[in-house]
Order: structure tokens, then sequence, then C-alpha cells
């Protein structure tokens, strides 16, 4: 680091918070701030990492006490060589900017069991042939199901095709479809969510895809049109 730059923190917990979100603004918009974390820290702050035991940053109620907890002291600053200044305030809030509203992820985890096809139809249970407007994601009936990153929930409803579906508007044009939802879904319409939240689980009541073993039908659109999920969030794939 750079002579002039001066730190005064007034806890190990400050210190790590402003680490981290540093590395976070360097690096996340080429790897996303998960990556950068998990690869990174140790080389950032090797002192630290060598005598503490860091947080689970890939869990997201981890990273939730940190930006809730960190003290956010307006005397810790660091001025750089054109005497602008940075508080440990300033990088929290842009560490939860970027973990919680730019961070993109799968709702679950799991195997592509059907891809998007591009405007091409496809064969679907009961013989039914139409486009696949979205992504089937492998994953068992009961596995939570997570808002592809931060929105507003829309609308709930059931159809008779898709089962129980939850939309998100998650900002810049971009709603998004969950699903084959269960019986249990955990949010309502006007709820704010962040990237991560639990918005229900992986159901059975898409009839129109019956026939594939269990999955979660997400589907995303752009503008109105639909798109890629697999695209959007992970483009450099």
């Amino acid at each position: 680091m750079n002579d002039k730059v001066k730190k005064s923190l007034k806890s190990s917990g400050v210190y790590i918070a402003l680490c981290v979100g540093i590395l976070a603004v360097g690096v996340a918009t080429a790897v996303g701030y998960r990556t950068a974390v998990g690869s990174l820290t140790e080389t950032l702050i090797p002192d630290v990492s060598d005598t503490l035991e860091l947080p689970d940053l890939d869990d997201y109620e981890t990273v939730d006490s940190i930006v809730t907890n960190a003290v956010k002291s307006e005397e810790a600053v660091i001025e750089d060589d054109t005497a602008s200044e940075v508080t440990a305030a300033d990088i929290t809030e842009e560490l939860e900017t970027l973990f919680y509203e730019e961070a993109k992820m799968l709702p679950v985890s799991g195997e592509i069991l059907t891809e998007y096809s591009w405007g091409e139809l496809v064969k679907m249970t009961g013989s039914v042939w139409k486009t696949h407007d979205g992504i089937d994601i492998s994953a068992p009936e009961g596995t939570a199901v997570k808002s592809m990153t931060s929105g507003t929930v829309t609308d709930i409803y059931n159809d008779t095709l898709w089962g129980n579906c939850v939309v998100i508007d998650h900002g810049d044009t971009v709603i998004g479809y969950y699903c084959g939802l269960g019986d249990d879904i955990s949010v309502s319409v006007g709820d704010k969510v962040a990237s991560g939240t639990v918005i229900g689980t992986v159901g059975n009541t898409a009839d129109i895809e019956s026939d594939l073993e269990s999955h979660l039908h997400f589907a995303l659109k752009y503008e109105g049109t639909w798109i890629d999920p697999i695209s959007y969030i992970e483009p450099v794939k």
C-alpha cells in the first residue's frame, strides 16, 4: 500500500470490512464479488489471515452480520494522493451495495435439465411443443429457492401450466419468474428482497414439466422479451 495511505481503525471488525470492501470495489465488475473475496483475501491482508479466523464471506447471513455490525467510524479514513477521504461507513455501504444489489446468482444449485431454447420449439409434457423461455434447474423438492439479485416482489400466482409462481422486478427492466414452487412461499407482493433472499422452495406444481425430475423453472425478461438466464447471470462463462 502507498506510504501516504493512513489507517486509523478502532476495531479489527472495521479493518476486515474495509479490506474486503476495497477488494470488492477493485474486482467485482471483472470476476464477481464472491469469487474475488474467496481468491484474494489472503493476498490482500496476509497479516490478518495468519492470526484471525476469517468469516465465511460466501454465506449471506455472515455478510448480513458484517454489514450490520461493522463500526461505521468517521475517524477511520484513508487518504489518497488526491487528498480525498473514504470513511469506514462509505466502504461498508459500498460492500453492501456490491453484494446485495450487483451480485447475481442462480436461484438453486443443480444441473441444468432443460436450457433456454432461443425461440426454438421443444417437446413438453403431454406432447405439447412450445418455446422453452427459461431454464430448468435440478433440485430436490423442498430446496430453498433464492432471489437471483435484489428487487421487489410484484406478483404471486398459481398458473395452470407453471404452478406456483413468484415474479420479482430486479430493476433495469429485468423481471424474474420463479415457477413450480411449493405452497410455502415466504414472500408477499410488495416485499423488497436482497440477492440470496429465500422466496420459497422447489415444488412439484408445474404440470407442463411434470415428466422431468424435481426442478425449478426459472425465466427472465429484459425489456419485455425473454432472455437466457445463464447468459445474464454468468456472462463470462
